[in-house]
């Protein structure tokens, strides 16, 4: 997807979004043993979309890692962790555009982060976000009428930003705390789940009936007392 097209998109999604609030007087959320290490910011790279006001890569390193200290300063954890983010593309809304083709400004940015003591990144591969100015009474005639540069700059990297605090709130298993618990997995079979098998019907012992009077044949059971069983009649010859 070119920047161009997410130019478009934020026309949309800036409609649906809600006023920002900002947060940052607040206590930070919950993020087990963390402690902003290194803040690397780069933006040598970054794509200017179409119909943008023009900001150099100092500019945009400046607000982003302002944006950074801002929020993951408050952390006072443990363990170092170090923040990487590049700049990957913007547009910044110029001034003297009607208003109703009043453009939106979006940033694109991909983050990473590593654990100080052990050097080791902590996902393996970059998180890449895009974010659109929030909706307000100056965005939504156009804040390239109502700001300057610099204010779109950090109101667009404070919501970046943010978005990186999210995400590690995904993932707290790199920060010390309990991971997120999922589905319990079926146990697998095992020979004590196997339905048992049925043991053997043991042999049924015959009993034979000694007539009266008689000795029962070797290995054959006798019924003391029993009454003899009367053979059926014999028919009469024809």
């Amino acid at each position: 997807m070119t920047f161009a097209r997410f130019l478009f998109i934020g026309l949309a999604l800036s409609l649906l979004a809600g006023c920002a609030k900002n947060d940052l007087a607040e206590p930070p959320v919950p993020l087990g043993n963390f402690a902003l290490g290194l803040n690397i910011v780069v933006a040598d790279k970054a794509e200017m979309v179409p119909i943008s006001r023009r900001a150099t890569a100092d500019e945009w390193e400046g607000a982003v890692k302002k944006a950074v200290a801002d929020r993951f300063g408050r952390y006072q954890g443990t363990k170092l962790y170090n923040i990487g983010i590049s700049v990957d593309g913007y547009a910044l809304a110029p001034p003297g555009i009607p208003v109703v083709a009043a453009p939106k400004s979006v940033l694109v940015i991909t983050a990473n982060v590593w654990d100080d003591a052990a050097g080791q990144k902590l996902n393996p591969e970059g998180e890449q976000f895009t974010v659109f100015e929030s909706l307000s009474g100056d965005t939504v005639i156009g804040s390239g009428l109502t700001k300057n540069k610099q204010q779109q700059m950090d109101a667009l990297a404070y919501n970046a930003v943010k978005r990186v605090e999210a995400w590690f709130l995904e993932h707290p298993e790199w920060f010390g705390m309990p991971a997120v618990a999922g589905p319990t997995p079926a146990p697998a079979p095992t020979s004590l789940s196997r339905p048992a098998t049925a043991a053997p019907a043991a042999p049924i012992a015959t009993t034979t009936v000694a007539p009266a009077g008689t000795t029962a044949s070797p290995g054959t059971a006798t019924v003391i007392g029993a009454r003899p069983t009367t053979p059926p009649a014999t028919p009469p010859a024809n």
